[in-house]
């Protein structure tokens, strides 16, 4: 091998060995009482410790080491320190190697060094998941559920321990068969072991318990929660969920009838669950790839509110389902801002359902079109991918996604994100002031189309049909103007009745007779020139023509029924009945008239 590959691999190994650590020789694990809660489809193991430090010289941590056989389902881990006056407090932990030892460890710092002699309560809470296995691993509907549970039966850790006892909560009272280290007592749901006395460090002794676990084997095989923040007040929420039952397998056929006639069919089966959402979520939505799913329910609570997710059909060991929830919350109570810099602070992962198990969540977070100087604080660790771009409405150059990926999550996991960026207030009017000039823009583009011949040749008949609907609109107007020529004829008649002067009434009628003339022969050309076009509608307003022609005979009998009546000439009750025949008279010509106007 070549000497300048020799020497960095030296260097490498060098460095391993000088990061692994040594436990703390000096530390005793003074009484250790381990709680194993194997209710639910998690292992949840919680081992209250009693250290102390008989050395002479003060401890700065404690080391943690991980069950062997359980360390590649660990989802959660974390250490209390637990104070007789003062509030408990969570201790920092980094995962550390122990040299000349396999496996996972962790070094949890004191909050200040434990002195020598002195004692330390601690609080240590693993959760595991996928660590109950079901035996048998298939079932009719008919069966009940039974899983099996191997752990230790031990405090594994590096420290010797001077006594240690460990209760067992299980899902029920019928077991199969548990193992029986120190001759354990079982009560009901409840088995415990010890106490043991003067254990080794890194002690082993398998515990294996079979027992009935009925309870929701669920668990989201991938999820993918997209939170868009729009500063014009709204925080969009979408969660896409792949849901698998990972309990026994259904063995057999589903029945149906039997599942709702018999309440302990499909005993182990999940009919619903209940999500629980922000207090603030409104306009909830819940569907898959058919639409919308109506069989679920909300309760609005004062904190909460309860979402009753139930899917389209039961979930029965190995089976799946696919659904999406969303809803919008008001960004005034989870985005802060100071100037130009803003802060969102909002949960990575929401509650799903009760002791909830993720294999695997992608979270994008979608921030505003020119967010820039982005930082993420995440209370564990996350991978997170290069930033993206998202693009909607009226986005110009996208807005910046964040996106972040987790593996196996339990309830534990949910917490608070931060997320800091800067944001340029003005950009606020860059979709506005875009719409503007889009409809600017369009009514802009109508105004120049419809204003100008683009065409590159004539077409005499578009040609020949605007200038016949340019002659009949001219058609239109005077026949409208003429008509309106007769009620001043009524008027003229009337106020002569009524004066009696033969002088107003020549005066005004020659006035109104003339203007006539002049009308009708305007509308004599329009008619010639619809000729010339060869339009059919020149024949109609020759009737119109026609027509009118009867009409200003009808007005012109009135006048002289009216000079007749002031003459003396006839009586008053003659006058009336003639009048009214001559009215109804024009009334129908102008009828038809308006009729043939509205052909042209």
């Amino acid at each position: 091998m070549n000497r300048s590959v020799l020497v960095p691999l030296f260097l490498v190994l060098l460095a391993g060995l000088c990061r692994a650590e040594q436990p703390d020789s000096s530390l005793l694990n003074e009484e250790v009482k381990r709680t194993v809660d194997l209710s639910s489809h998690l292992a949840k193991i919680t081992a209250d410790i009693t250290v102390s430090n008989p050395g002479a010289s003060a401890a700065q941590s404690f080391l943690i080491a991980l069950d062997p056989e359980l360390q590649s389902h660990l989802a959660y881990i974390g250490v209390i320190v637990k104070g007789d006056e003062e509030e408990d407090s969570r201790l920092e932990l980094q995962e550390t190697t122990v040299k000349g030892k396999s496996g996972k460890f962790f070094r949890a710092r004191f909050p200040s060094p434990l002195a020598g002699g002195a004692k330390l309560k601690l609080s240590l809470e693993t959760v595991y998941t996928h660590v109950l296995l079901p035996y048998p691993t298939h079932i009719s509907q008919a069966e009940k559920q039974f899983v099996v549970f191997e752990g230790n039966h031990y405090f594994y850790s590096p420290y010797p321990t001077r006594a240690q006892s460990t209760r067992v909560r299980l899902a029920s009272k019928n077991v199969e068969s548990y193992s029986k280290l120190g001759s354990p007592s079982k009560s009901d749901e409840v088995i415990e072991y010890g106490p043991f006395k003067d254990i080794a460090p890194y002690s082993q002794d398998a515990m294996k318990i079979h027992y009935e676990n009925n309870a929701p084997f669920l668990t989201i095989t991938d999820i993918t929660r997209t939170i868009e923040v729009s500063h014009w007040g709204n925080i969009a929420v979408e969660e896409t969920v792949d849901l698998r039952h990972t309990g026994a397998m259904l063995k057999g056929p589903f029945s149906r009838y039997d599942y709702q006639r018999q309440s302990d069919s499909g005993i182990s089966s999940v009919k619903s669950f209940k999500t629980i959402l922000p207090a603030a979520a409104q306009d909830v939505y819940y569907r898959d790839e058919i639409g919308n799913i109506s069989t679920s329910h909300l309760l609005v609570l004062d904190d909460s509110v309860e979402m009753e997710i139930r899917p389209r059909f039961p979930l029965f060991g190995g089976w799946k389902t696919h659904y999406m929830v969303g809803y919008n919350l008001p960004s005034y109570e989870y985005l802060y801002n100071l100037g130009d810099q803003y802060a969102l602070k909002m949960r990575l992962v929401d509650h799903v359902f009760d002791d909830q198990v993720i294999d695997s969540l992608t979270v994008k977070l979608i921030l505003p079109e020119g967010a820039r100087n982005i930082q993420v604080d995440t209370p564990y660790s996350i991978q997170r991918d290069p930033d993206d771009l998202h693009y909607t409405y009226l986005d110009t150059f996208g807005r910046p996604v964040v996106v972040a990926h987790k593996k196996n999550l339990v309830e534990q996991h949910i917490q608070d994100v931060v997320v800091h960026y800067n944001f340029n207030k003005i950009l606020m009017l860059q979709e506005p002031l875009l719409v503007v000039g889009a409809f600017y823009i369009l009514f802009f583009t109508v105004i120049v189309y419809v204003r100008l011949d683009f065409s590159i040749t004539k077409d005499p008949a578009v040609e020949v049909r605007m200038k016949v609907a340019s002659i009949t609109e001219q058609v239109l107007t005077l026949v409208n103007k003429r008509l309106g020529l007769y009620r001043h004829f009524d008027e003229v008649i009337n106020k002569y009745k009524q004066s009696r002067d033969m002088g107003a009434l020549n005066s005004g009628r020659k006035t109104l007779e003339a203007e006539h003339r002049t009308l009708t022969n305007e509308v004599a050309s329009l008619q010639s020139r619809l000729k010339a076009e060869g339009s059919d509608l020149a024949d109609k307003v020759g009737e119109i023509q026609k027509l009118d022609g009867l009409v200003k005979e009808s007005v012109s009998r009135s006048c002289q029924e009216a000079e007749r009546l002031v003459a003396g000439k006839v009586k008053k009750e003659t006058y009336i009945e003639s009048e009214k025949q001559l009215s109804a008279k024009r009334q129908d010509l102008v009828t038809r008239i308006d009729s043939l106007l509205d052909a042209l």
